[in-house]
This record gives structure tokens, C-alpha cells and sequence, in this order.
């Protein structure tokens, strides 16, 4: 299907143009004296000739084709896609913040330095930690900065045989990738029939040759582990130490912290769990919690207060190295700092249970269509699976995911975690109103009967969008995104 309006290129006409730029002031005989031969073009760029409102507008129809959280629902389980406050994004764009240069004297930069010392005391409260770095970029970069932590903190006491990392079979795939990158062997762990960690499992799996555990709590099936306390006991009664994937932690603020339920280091997903802009590669934040015992091991710089005035430290000797060129997204920072003192302690708690009490809405809605393979309340997601719908019809998960586009609605989480067939992991986030929530379960069942009444409409979907049914595989693996003209 093509698109309502012409195209850009299909309205160029030569000698049009967007722009208007002044004559070259720069002292100059030619382009060559400017620039080096090797980086100028040999011909004009092939590029569409069209006026400014024409290029605006095409622009602007670009954008309104993608979906966006602020466009309407976006339930990606595991992602936290939740509404972006606005008053982040003026707080963000103050002066002060948005024109501060990373090279900044630290005794121009007082304010920010402040802000970044007092978001680190609220993570760490929030966490049940002692210490926190702000450096990582994003949460995969947290991950990989908090298991370089726990391999400095087992080398500096000369237990080099540590040379695993356990990691439950629900996990993300960011956790054995982060564990591998880190120079761990990674050890699968199974799901027991409540889809906590299996027990026995892990008894026999962890020994002194394992260095930790990665564990998301509640995981990524949305449930809270019931065995959490067996659990460290069992891995701390070998010596080794439990890490925290915070990308589920919408559920827990203010309710339940890791560093309670013995986790010694944590990242946090800003960019999730504090409400600032999530998606299209960035920018993210992973700040890296950790217990005291832990601290000397955090990368630098650090942000400390020392003697009324703010400053970096990088006198730390047992210190991982820094792991960014600066220190983190500052401007990522500032909008979880604005959120966090937008909401309090209480409205943190409030959204962590309005998140659990929707998502169980939703999955208590539409449990007579889809199965749920782990027969438990929910925490802030919930994976339910087609199986029964895919057995009776032929209509796959990818099919409902495709046929939601008709109505508006951004697809779930697709397959994923692997451990549950035809898998379909929502997350509606504490941000969405019961009537957005009804609307979403109205046409998760209507999608249902329809696979029944008339399957090839499912298979064959989306209908109403500008592209049709794309096929996904053939494009991650012959990705080309050069535009050419069309004859």
C-alpha cells in the first residue's frame, strides 16, 4: 500500500530548494582550499529538489508513521514504556543543564555535580545500596560494569577460580551477553514449575568456581521469585554474589528493595523505571548500585562531596577503570532526578502498584482466549501464550502482534522468554487509564475469536497500516537503508 500523500522524491522538480543560505564569507577561492580533495563529491548528491513546506511536510508524515508512547499504547513487555512526564523534558532543557560542557570546571558545574550527587543517594535508597555510579550509558552497559566489579572484587582477594556466572533461563539476553563480555563462562539455570529459579538446580550448579548470580526480580515471566531468601543463602553460602538486573524494578519502588532481599550490585534503567525517553538506541542510563563492601571496586570518576563542594574523584586503586568517555547521559540523569522529586517516596510506591494492579487487570480479562502458563498473580508484565489458538487455527503469536496494528496498538513482546511456547509478554506500565486497559483487552479477545471465524484475515494482517506485512527475517539479514531514486 503506498502512502496518501506524494512521496518526496516523486514531486522533486529542479530548482527547488528548502533553503536559503547566505553568500560564503570565509576567505576562499574554491571548495578546494577548504576542504581536502578526498572529501569533497565528484557530482552532486542526489537528493529530491523540493520547497520547505514540502520538506516539512514530508517529515512530519515520517513521524506520525512511527508509533510512539505519546501516539498511543505501547505495551512491550520487559521495556517499561511508560508515559514520559514533560516536565522532565523542560527541567532537562534549563540552561544550566542543557549548555554545560563535559569540560566544565567542576567549580562551574556545582549544580550539576549536586544533582548528580543527590540522584546517586536516592538510587541508592531506593535500591537498598550504599554506593552508586552514574557512569554506564544504558542498562546492557550497567550490566557489563557491575559484572567487571564482581570479577575485580574476587581477584583482589586471589580467587581466581571463579570463572562462572549462573544465569536463570528466563533471564534477558543482555545478561549472558554482559557475563561473556566480561570474560565468565555462563551457566543456564531452569525454571521450576512456579517460574522462580529451580532450586535444585542451583544447589548442584553453584560451587566455588562460581563467581555469581544474575537474577531479575520479579523476572521476565512478571513473576517475584518466592525463594529469593533461599536463593542467596545458597549462593552466598558458596562465596559467591548476587547481581540485580533492574529492568523489571517498576514493580518494587518503594515496596521491596534488592539490596533487602541480599543483592550485592544492581543496575538501574533509567531511561524504564524513572520515566525519561526509551527507544530508538538511545540515549539510556544504567547507573550500577552496590554494597559497601563493593565500593572501592566502582568505576571513575565518582561524584563526592567534600568540604561544602562538589567533585569527581578518581583516587580510587582497586577501581574497575572508567567505562565512558564522560560521566553517563547527564541530561537522562536530570529527567530521573526531576521524576523522582516530581513523585516522592509515596507517588514511587503508588506507581509501582498501579503498574501491578493493571497488568493483573489485563491478564484476569483475557484468560478465557489465551493461556497462562505459570498459573500465579503477576507483578508489572504478565506472559500469556496462543498455543491453544495456534493448535486449533494456525494463527501464531506474530499474527495477533500484526493484526493489533489495525487497532492502534503497538504488539506486545514477541516469543520471548523462550522458555514459554508462543510466548506474548505485555506490559501496560502504571501510565495507562482502565479505559485504554479495557480498549487493549477488548481487542486482544476480538483478535482471539477472530482466529477462530476468520484466521486468513489474522495471518494476513496488518490491513490498515501504509506498509503491509513485512518480512522481518529478510530484512535484518539484507539490511539496506540507502535511499535510491526511482526510475
Amino acid at each position: 500500500m503506498r502512502s496518501p500523500e506524494p512521496l518526496i522524491f516523486e514531486i522533486s522538480k529542479p530548482g527547488r530548494k528548502a533553503y536559503s543560505l547566505p553568500a560564503l564569507d570565509v576567505p576562499a577561492k574554491s571548495l578546494e582550499d577548504l576542504l581536502p580533495a578526498s572529501e569533497i563529491r565528484s557530482e552532486p548528491a542526489d537528493l529530491p529538489e523540493v520547497s520547505e513546506v514540502d520538506l516539512v511536510r514530508h517529515f512530519t508524515r515520517l513521524s506520525q508513521l512511527n508509533h510512539g508512547v505519546d501516539i498511543g499504547f505501547y505495551p512491550l513487555g520487559s521495556c517499561t514504556m511508560k508515559y514520559n512526564p514533560k516536565i522532565n523534558e523542560e527541567v532537562a532543557n534549563l540552561p544550566g543543564f542543557n549548555c554545560i560542557h563535559p569540560y566544565v570546571p567542576e567549580e562551574l558545574a556545582q549544580g550539576a555535580l549536586q544533582l548528580m550527587y543527590e540522584f546517586q543517594d536516592y538510587l541508592a535508597e531506593i535500591a537498598g545500596m550504599d554506593h552508586v555510579s552514574l557512569q554506564p550509558a544504558a542498562g546492557a552497559h550497567g550490566e557489563l560494569t557491575g559484572i567487571l566489579i564482581i570479577r575485580a572484587y574476587h581477584r583482589s582477594r586471589n580467587d581466581l577460580k571463579r570463572t562462572k556466572i549462573l544465569i536463570p533461563d528466563a533471564a534477558h539476553g543482555t545478561n549472558p551477553a554482559s557475563a561473556a563480555l566480561g570474560g565468565f563462562t555462563v551457566v543456564e539455570v531452569p525454571s521450576d514449575s512456579r517460574g522462580g529459579v529451580d532450586i535444585e538446580a542451583l544447589e548442584e550448579a553453584m560451587d566455588e568456581t562460581v563467581a555469581g548470580l544474575m537474577l531479575t526480580n520479579p523476572n521476565t515471566l512478571g513473576l517475584f521469585d518466592e525463594n529469593i531468601e533461599r536463593i542467596e543463602k545458597i549462593v552466598h553460602g558458596k562465596g559467591g554474589l548476587l547481581y540485580y538486573d533492574g529492568a523489571n524494578a517498576n514493580a518494587i519502588l518503594g515496596i521491596s528493595r534488592p539490596g533487602d532481599m541480599g543483592f550485592d550490585v544492581l543496575h538501574f534503567n533509567v531511561h524504564k523505571t524513572f520515566g525519561t525517553p526509551h527507544g530508538g538506541g538511545g540515549p539510556g542510563s544504567g547507573p550500577v548500585a552496590v554494597k559497601a563492601f563493593l565500593e572501592p571496586f566502582l568505576p571513575v570518576p565518582t561524584v563526592v562531596l567534600d568540604n561544602g563542594k562538589y567533585r569527581l574523584d578518581y583516587d580510587k586503586p582497586q577501581t574497575i577503570g572508567q567505562m565512558k568517555s564522560f560521566y553517563g547521559n547527564f541530561l537522562v540523569m536530570v529527567k530521573g532526578y526531576a521524576y523522582i522529586r516530581s513523585l516522592g517516596p509515596d507517588g514511587l510506591r503508588e506507581a509501582s502498584r498501579n503498574a501491578v494492579l493493571n497488568a493483573n487487570y489485563i491478564l484476569r480479562r483475557i484468560l478465557e482466549y489465551y493461556d497462562l502458563p505459570y498459573d500465579r498473580h503477576c507483578k508489572h508484565e504478565f506472559v500469556v501464550s496462543p498455543s491453544r489458538i495456534k493448535r486449533n487455527t494456525g494463527v501464531r503469536t506474530l499474527d495477533i502482534s500484526k493484526r493489533l496494528l489495525d487497532y492502534g496498538v503497538h504488539p506486545p513482546t514477541n516469543y520471548f522468554p523462550m522458555i514459554v511456547d508462543e510466548a506474548l509478554m505485555v506490559e501496560p506500565t502504571e501510565t495507562e487509564s482502565k479505559e485504554t486497559l479495557d480498549y487493549f483487552a477488548d481487542v486482544l479477545i476480538a483478535i482471539a475469536k477472530e482466529a477462530y471465524e476468520n484466521p486468513e484475515s489474522v495471518k494476513s494482517a496488518p490491513h490498515t497500516t501504509v506498509v503491509g506485512r513485512l518480512d522481518e527475517a529478510g530484512a535484518a539479514r539484507n539490511l539496506n537503508v540507502r535511499w535510491e531514486r526511482p526510475e
